[in-house]
């Protein structure tokens, strides 16, 4: 029984192998399983039944890729799988993206349950059921309720209003972006850059002297305009991205920024004096044991807390709005076209005041808009120009009434302009000197991405 399973008789026979060859040489990866003409030829295997040695299907149509994986099967290798189909990249970039945006929203939400639970805590256990003369606790939750108020519309208004970008003037035409793709780095991407920029009221550079330009948003960069690696988008006057916020903190919304600070700083004080006496009574034994002594005991600890933190942040926005400076030029000064000037936009301190909160004094306190200017373009005090703009040729003509001082080609806005009106910060001699000094060519634009 054993001995005829070797008998050579009761072996199968070898059946022909398929007509034509294994592989017909018209089929490629990329043809998709047909002859590279359009046509299958009626004796390739194709058309036949059954599978090839490498496990391809005849009859049925390859797929992208199956005759790479047929031949390194043949050959004892794996080969590599098939790609993932298309879209399903961008999908789950996608998804993850709107994770990351809800994950931008936690201190947002972290500060919003803070400020529920301060005003359940002062309102119902301290005023409400604390307290018991009636005067103090009139007094106390009016006051309260205004702090309150001003804090939560600040706070609305800097998250919700959304930061300037640059206007389509900075933003290169399709014809210069093509050039500027096609041409190679040197001087012929300058000259595009300086045909592109040469209109534009622009006086800041990099550090190697060239335009500043973003190669994402394919734009001039203005004057102390940034890019935001988080908003993925250039700001105007960007002065840094604000977690707490969720925004960027820049032009349209750097005076709500300062009011929120301010608010808020005078909401935690306001919370921090009157609570404290009953603080003290806490730890004295002197209040009754209820459920409010210990929402009185923290309520004081947070209060004490963030007015420390928000005391620091607060006084040195303060100085930056007396300097006319924002975060990003106190670590990196501006770069203009004779040197660096880490002072070269401010104007003396009543106007970099009034260049943050405007010229109507109603408005100050207030969390609305009423900055001067447009984002685009600012007041500079270059005393000092490049003494090789000289005899360079062309000009843009100042509209400043200083005429010491050079300003952007741009006609400023009337509530910009006004501002260099009156001169006393700065210096009025050599006046006719340095306006002829004054010239317009752009001085050796390399061409350099900055983000």
């Amino acid at each position: 029984m054993g001995g005829g399973r070797n008998d050579p008789s009761l072996t199968a026979p070898e059946l022909p192998p398929p007509a034509g060859p294994p592989f017909p040489p018209a089929l490629s990866a990329g043809s998709g399983g047909r002859a590279v003409g359009g046509a299958v030829p009626p004796e390739s295997p194709v058309s036949t039944g059954g599978r090839d040695q490498g496990g391809l299907r005849w009859g049925a149509q390859p797929g992208p890729g199956a005759l790479e994986r047929a031949v390194g099967m043949r050959c004892g290798k794996m080969a590599a799988p098939p790609p993932p189909p298309a879209g399903t990249t961008g999908a789950w970039g996608g998804v993850r993206r709107r994770c990351q945006r809800l994950l931008y929203w936690v201190p947002v939400l972290f500060i919003f349950s803070i400020l529920c639970w301060s005003y359940y805590a002062y309102v119902t256990q301290l005023c409400l059921l604390t307290m018991t003369n009636i005067g103090e606790k009139v007094v106390c939750l009016v006051a309260y309720h205004i702090f309150f108020m001003l804090f939560v519309w600040s706070y609305w208004k800097t998250i919700f209003t959304l930061p300037m970008n640059p206007s389509k003037e900075f933003h290169l035409s399709y014809s210069d972006k093509e050039s500027l793709e096609r041409e190679p780095r040197g001087e012929s991407q300058q000259e595009v850059l300086r045909r592109a920029a040469k209109d534009l009221p622009i006086y800041t550079r990099t550090m190697s002297g060239a335009i500043r330009y973003c190669d994402r948003c394919h734009l001039v960069k203005p004057d102390r305009c940034h890019h935001c690696s988080v908003c993925d988008k250039c700001i105007l006057k960007m002065d840094h991205h604000c977690p707490w916020v969720n925004n960027c903190v820049g032009f349209s919304n750097y005076k709500f920024f300062l009011l929120f600070l301010a608010y808020s700083l005078l909401y935690c004080l306001f919370i921090a004096a009157t609570d404290l006496q009953y603080f003290i009574k806490f730890w004295t034994n002197g209040l009754p044991d209820t459920q409010a002594k210990f929402h009185i005991m923290f309520l004081f600890f947070a209060a004490a807390m963030f007015s420390v933190s928000l005391s620091s942040l607060f006084g040195y926005h303060c100085w930056l709005v007396s300097k006319n400076k924002s975060t990003l030029e106190v670590f990196r000064a501006p770069i203009f076209r004779h040197r660096t000037d880490k002072n070269g936009f401010s104007l003396g301190f009543s106007k970099n005041l009034r260049q943050v909160f405007g010229d109507e004094k109603k408005y100050w306190l207030l969390p609305v808009f009423s900055s001067l200017g447009d984002g685009c373009s600012f007041p500079t005090c270059l005393v000092n120009q490049d003494p090789e703009q000289a005899s360079t040729p062309g000009g843009l003509n100042s509209t400043s009434k200083s005429e010491n001082h050079l300003f952007p080609a741009k006609p400023l806005r009337d509530s910009q302009s006004h501002l260099l009106t009156d001169t006393p910060s700065w210096s009025e001699t050599n006046a006719k000197a340095e306006k002829d000094k004054v010239g317009m060519s752009n001085p050796a634009l390399t061409m350099e991405n900055e983000t």
